[in-house]
Order: structure tokens, then sequence, then C-alpha cells
């Protein structure tokens, strides 16, 4: 990938959206990381310990939503805020450290030469720990036969979305993970082009909000809910 110098990397207007759950231990450490590409707003999802204090104090924007909604309606309430704010895009990447900073050059090179209205970090699967391996390989076959193409990672939340796939997002009634998994709907029905960039999958020990038996529910639901609409798409 082309390098960008200085001056191109702060062509466009992109804002750095950190969803936050209960993660006042690690997200002091993440957001000065963040803020040497990007500005960084938090939306804390109704944390019951001082992430949004926490965040503050390490120089972000913070947003507060009450009660606890979901990282979907987080993601949302980010989104909104930048399309009031008048950014060009938006970097999304969680508050725990699994995604790193210092990747946000290939995601904004992506976006500047590409022109990609989202690009997502592919991860690694086989460095995983199981079974989060497994799942979402499973997962991502699923997905791409739903799509009826190859969709490499559908549940990465390390991405870049452009200003009119925001507003197309802001439709979306999916107030969970599976947000992100309709995001992609949205941008392949909308002929949207989708990037990926590969990213580095870390793994150490972080406590998952995701709750096992209901995730994968709601994934069957919007993967089935995916091919029907592409199905009846591609009839059109």
């Amino acid at each position: 990938m082309v390098e960008l110098t200085p001056e191109e990397m702060t062509t466009p207007n992109v804002l750095a959206l950190i969803p936050a759950f209960n993660e006042s231990e690690r997200i002091g450490s993440v957001i000065p990381l963040v803020m040497k590409y990007l500005p960084v707003l938090v939306v804390d999802d109704g944390s019951r310990d001082n992430t949004s204090a926490v965040a503050r104090a390490a120089g972000a924007n913070v947003v507060r939503q009450e009660p606890n909604q979901g990282k979907g309606a987080a993601l949302l309430n980010g989104f909104r805020y930048s399309l009031e704010h008048g950014y060009d895009a938006v970097i999304t990447l969680d508050a725990d450290g699994q995604h790193d900073p210092s990747e946000i050059p290939d995601f904004l090179e992506d976006f500047i030469y590409k022109k990609s209205d989202l690009v997502i970090g592919r991860r690694d699967f086989r460095k995983m720990p199981f079974p989060r391996n497994i799942s979402n390989t499973i997962g991502t076959w699923m997905f791409s036969w739903a799509m009826k193409q190859n969709i490499p990672d559908n549940q990465s939340g390390y991405r870049l979305h452009s200003r009119r796939l925001i507003e197309e997002s802001l439709l979306s009634k999916e107030l969970n993970f599976e947000f992100e998994v309709e995001i992609i709907l949205r941008c392949v029905l909308r002929g949207y082009q989708i990037s990926w960039v590969p990213i580095k999958t870390i793994y150490a020990g972080e406590k998952s909000h995701i709750r096992p038996f209901r995730h994968i529910w709601h994934f069957f639901r919007i993967t089935a809910r995916a091919s029907r609409i592409v199905r009846e798409h591609s009839t059109l």
C-alpha cells in the first residue's frame, strides 16, 4: 500500500469512534494512541464504572447513553454525532485494546485512494483462542453464502465507514453486535465498495460482552434475513 504524506493524511475529516461498556481499566491507555491520528469520541453504553471519567481525562469527547442498550445502539449514537459535526468518515475500534491504533493509517489510505465506503480489518482466525476461531470461521462461511460473495471477516469491529454508508446505517433497527453484520448487507445492496485490510489478531484475556447463545441466535436470524434479501434483490 502506498504511504501517505502527512499532508494527505489530514485531508479527510475522520472521527475515531469507540463504544465502551465498563472499560475503565483499559480505555485510558487506548485513547492517547488513537489520538495520535484522529479525534476520539467515546460512547459510554451505560457503564457502571468510571469509563466516562477516564475517557474524558484521556482527552476524548464522551457521549453517555442510559441505560445500557448494546453496541449497535452505541455505534448509531456515535454515527449521528459524526453527521452532526460534519465528518467525512468514521473509524470504529474497540475500547479493550484488541485493535492496534497504529494500523489506522492503513484504513485512511484505503479510503483516500480506493474511495471505499466500508473498510474492514481482516483478522487471522488461526490466531484466535478456541472456540472463537471456530465460531468466526463458520460464521464467515455462512454469511458469505448468504451474501453470494466472499466476506472474509463479518464481525471485525475495526472498520472505516464513509459518510453515505453512515447515513444508510441509520435505518437499521439492530441494536447489538448484529448491527455490524447488517452494515455489510446494506453496503452490498447499495452497490458501495468494500475493502479489506489485514490487522493484528490480538487477544489477551479480555472479557467479552457477547452472550453466546443470544448472539448465535441473532446471527442466524440476520444471516437468514440477508440471504432472503439478497435473493430478492438479484431477481429485480
